[in-house]
């Protein structure tokens, strides 16, 4: 029966350079890549810019066991000789070869491995990818994850124009979001891509979106699925109290309502997101159990139910402990079964667990100093450039790139910005050796929420971007901002 208390009324709705490499890592070939011979050294590298191209298993415990640890690996790596390497680049060196400010610096081997890892773990499923744009909306990045089959899941407008920029497949996009403009909603409904219903004010809107785009809409319901994800409140977002999503006890009242509109919009499947940094992935197993019921529901009255999306938020090892927590493989053995019971195509939704752990926020030491009790690296990069440890007290690993000065005294450090807020801190209570001024310090899994997140506050611009190729080359795959472009928007007023 369909639900009479509604939220609102609606017409349409029925009324309810040349750097070093680490001598201890071999040298991979050069994949399709000719140099001139006064290029190729084995032990050399270039740094290069990058055009465009717009076409197109371990097994997580129980809480209540001891936390199991295993030696971490990763794209960063700390040699003997104390030295941060990059997929065998020593990033000592490429800060000596790029502009003096701070910048991201990724590999792109790692996140193609991330990806690998995703599909690898899908394989005997019919699925799609669906990268989380808002984790990290550079180009270059979206162009390499299309170029791995990836689809793109957005929250905005923009990120729907930048999906089709960088050549993503309309039919592999998802446009979710409890927000959505209704202009942005023609331009979904003109592409084709997978739209998410929110709650009534967004049916309404993408009943007209329809209309004005002349097509039929793919839509999903995006169903609360009240589990509690157990992660920062700021993250959660498939609890009672979120503002995403629809109540279960008003499923009816929207079926009926999409009933009522079979030109406009045709119910795919159903959806639910339950938040983000999630590491026991039988919360992912209880929500999809709760959202194959639903699925149950809805097909009982004869719509024709293909798809479910679990959403995503895999979390990732921030404190560097080695901590065994989930994998791809773990998430998707969790919901294999169910999916497989109901002949379901399965959509993910990752976005941190494919990029952050490819990328860190490369600094520069400004000086140190102590106030009273407290000990403070001063850097040049601050909560501009990485909001996280500010915005919500968030854990990132901190380094030094290089060794200190011997003897160098080891204490405990607050790592600080310059920003003028007592929030600009990168780091509190990091145990580090006492670095020289202008020494490199690195903050890790920077890749998600990062850069997307950074601002201009106190006119700090956003940095330049950079990634390791393939083939070990440094290639800028953006340009930092200056001061020139903020002066560029009051330019004629």
């Amino acid at each position: 029966m369909a639900a009479t208390h509604i939220l609102s009324q609606s017409p349409f709705l029925p009324k309810t350079l040349t750097l070093n490499r680490n001598p201890s890592t071999p040298i991979r070939p050069k994949p399709s890549i000719s140099l001139p011979k006064t290029l190729i050294n084995p032990n050399k590298f270039t740094l290069r810019a990058v055009l465009s191209h717009s076409n197109p298993t371990a097994v997580i415990t129980p809480s209540d066991s001891p936390t199991k640890t295993s030696n971490f690996k990763h794209c960063f790596t700390k040699s003997q000789d104390g030295y941060l390497y990059c997929e065998s680049i020593r990033v000592q060196d490429i800060m000596d070869s790029v502009e003096k400010r701070p910048f991201y610096l990724y590999s792109k081997k790692q996140i193609t491995r991330n990806l690998e890892a995703y599909r690898d773990a899908l394989e005997g499923l019919e699925s799609i990818i669906g990268y989380a744009v808002k984790a990290n909306n550079n180009l270059k990045i979206l162009e390499h994850l299309r170029g791995l089959g990836c689809g793109a899941v957005l929250v905005s407008g923009n990120e729907l124009r930048l999906a089709l920029t960088a050549g993503f497949d309309p039919a592999r996009c998802i446009f979710n979001g409890n927000g959505k403009l209704l202009e942005d909603l023609v331009l979904a409904a003109q592409s084709g891509v997978f739209v998410n219903i929110d709650s009534e004010f967004d049916l309404d809107n993408i009943i007209s979106a329809a209309r004005i785009a002349g097509n039929k809409v793919n839509v999903l319901l995006r169903i609360n699925p009240d589990v509690d994800p157990q992660v920062h409140p700021y993250v959660a977002t498939g609890n009672k109290n979120s503002k995403f999503g629809i109540r279960n006890e008003k499923l009816q009242w929207f079926l009926d309502a999409v009933k009522a509109h079979p030109a406009e919009l045709k119910l795919v499947g159903a959806h639910c997101h339950l938040g983000s940094t999630i590491t026991k992935v039988d919360i992912f197993r209880d929500a999809a159990a709760l959202m194959v019921n639903y699925i149950d529901q809805i097909r009982d009255q004869g719509f024709e139910i293909d798809y479910l999306n679990i959403g995503g938020g895999l979390g990732i090892d921030y404190y560097h402990s080695g901590a065994v927590l989930p994998t791809p493989r773990d998430l998707i053995d969790t919901v294999r079964v169910l999916v497989q019971s109901r002949n379901l195509k399965l959509i993910i939704e990752p976005g941190r667990s494919l990029i952050a752990n490819t990328c860190c926020l490369v600094n520069r030491v400004t000086g140190v100093k102590t106030n009273g009790t407290k000990n403070f690296i001063v850097i040049d990069g601050s909560m501009s450039e990485l909001i996280r440890p500010s915005l919500y007290d968030a854990y990132q690993h901190i380094e030094l790139v290089s060794p200190a000065q011997p003897g160098a005294e080891v204490s405990t450090f607050d790592v600080v910005g310059p920003v003028c807020e007592s929030a600009d801190f990168l780091g509190k209570g990091r145990e580090l050796p006492t670095p020289d001024r202008g020494m490199g310090l690195v903050v890790h899994d920077a890749g998600a929420y990062c850069m997307s997140m950074a601002s201009t506050y106190n006119l700090k611009m956003r940095p330049p971007e950079y990634w390791i190729e393939e083939d070990g080359s440094v290639a800028k795959i953006r340009h930092g901002e200056t001061f020139e472009d903020h002066l560029r928007y009051f330019k004629d007023l």
